[in-house]
């Protein structure tokens, strides 16, 4: 069986920030000691973004510094920013608009009617609420109440592809089920402050943004002309003894990010042998794969992916672009890129490829 991407839709916070500025946001912040400003400077030049979006802009870069109040400037040695009840409470009151605003989309892009939809999942893992963006999506989209919910919950940047795997079961199952995916992540709620190599690498990549699928087990002519993915089949692999090299924990100040400098290195030794057993068993090698949308974790995890698959530049472009206009937007983002593949009738067949901790490897084949 497989699964129709019918539509998606994508959606960002109104303000954006862009990266010298943003840069100038964690020199305030993070900077304790003389020589720390030219390496968080060099740091946010290297990090592939150009700009990002974030629910707690007031204004966006425009001739003049990107207005915010949420973080301030630490009182103190041990001032670590806002608690995380604090930004819990942000979440809440932002993250439905930003996927309600995905969702519409991608509900008129597949010209659905909020009916239709007989199971609901929600991926997220930058925020935790109940009842959820699921029972607000319910009220405010419209959809039947006994509509099926799932929830795919703090499972990082590949749990998108999760999402879908749940989807295509669904829809094996029951051939006219009509699944709605929904990820929402607000990544820069947990910006962290102090002086710490991972945690101001991480400040420099991550941002808000959410997308939405429109998913069918069966072909729906009604999304008119234009190629549209088709999931076939999905794989994941935990790879062993890296538990450590990857980690996303809740402490009493934000969420923190773990990560390791040996993730490109254990990507290029790993990645290209199990995805050429993977492949075989579709009846296909690397050489087949006539698009690539890989989750752009930072411009090295990209790099890995090229050495280790033999990807060109051209092949790695539309992950590069996104990463560039929007940042990691952590679970969104694979399907911002999928999106941008499917606008422009990319051929098939196309792997997804996203990386989360485990570390762990999801991958999925569309054509």
């Amino acid at each position: 069986m497989s699964l129709q991407l019918a539509a998606l839709g994508v959606a960002v916070p109104q303000h954006f920030i862009e990266q010298q500025d943003a840069a100038g946001v964690a020199q305030t912040l993070c900077v304790s000691a003389k020589g720390q400003q030219q390496v968080i400077e060099r740091l946010f030049q290297r990090s592939g973004v150009r700009t990002r979006h974030s629910v707690v802009l007031e204004a966006s870069t425009n001739g003049k510094p990107a207005e915010q109040a949420f973080f301030r400037a630490a009182s103190s040695g041990d001032d670590e920013g806002p608690t995380t009840a604090e930004r819990m409470r942000c979440y809440e009151e932002s993250a439905t608009a930003l996927g309600l605003s995905a969702a519409t989309a991608a509900l008129a892009n597949a010209r659905a009617a909020a009916d239709e939809v007989t199971h609901l999942v929600t991926v997220s893992c930058t925020g935790f609420q109940s009842p959820g963006v699921d029972v607000a999506l319910v009220r405010d989209l419209g959809l039947h109440p006994g509509v099926a919910r799932t929830h795919v919950g703090f499972m990082g940047c590949h749990a998108a592809l999760n999402a879908l795997r749940v989807a295509k079961a669904f829809a094996d199952a029951d051939p006219a089920a009509c699944v709605l995916i929904c990820a929402v992540e607000l990544c820069s709620l947990h910006f962290q402050y102090g002086w710490k190599m991972e945690q101001i690498i991480s400040n420099s990549l991550f941002a808000d943004g959410a997308a939405a699928v429109v998913a069918r087990g069966r072909t729906d002519s009604r999304t008119g002309p234009g190629k549209r993915w088709v999931l076939r089949s999905s794989a994941s692999a935990i790879l062993p003894d890296t538990e450590d090299e990857m980690g996303w924990r809740i402490r009493d100040h934000g969420f923190e990010m773990s990560l390791s400098a040996r993730v490109p290195e254990l990507i290029r030794n790993n990645l290209r042998p199990w995805l050429q057993r993977w492949l075989a068993g579709a009846g296909l090698t690397l050489g087949d794969v006539a698009s690539w949308a890989i989750h752009p974790g930072g411009p090295r995890i990209l790099d890995a992916c090229g050495e280790a698959c033999g990807l060109d530049e051209r092949q790695l472009q539309p992950s590069f672009d996104v990463l560039a206009e929007y940042g990691n937007m952590s679970s969104p983002t694979i399907l911002f890129i999928l999106d941008r593949l499917q606008q422009q009738s990319s051929p098939g067949p196309c792997v997804a490829l996203a990386f989360g901790p485990g570390l762990t490897i999801e991958a999925a084949l569309f054509d």
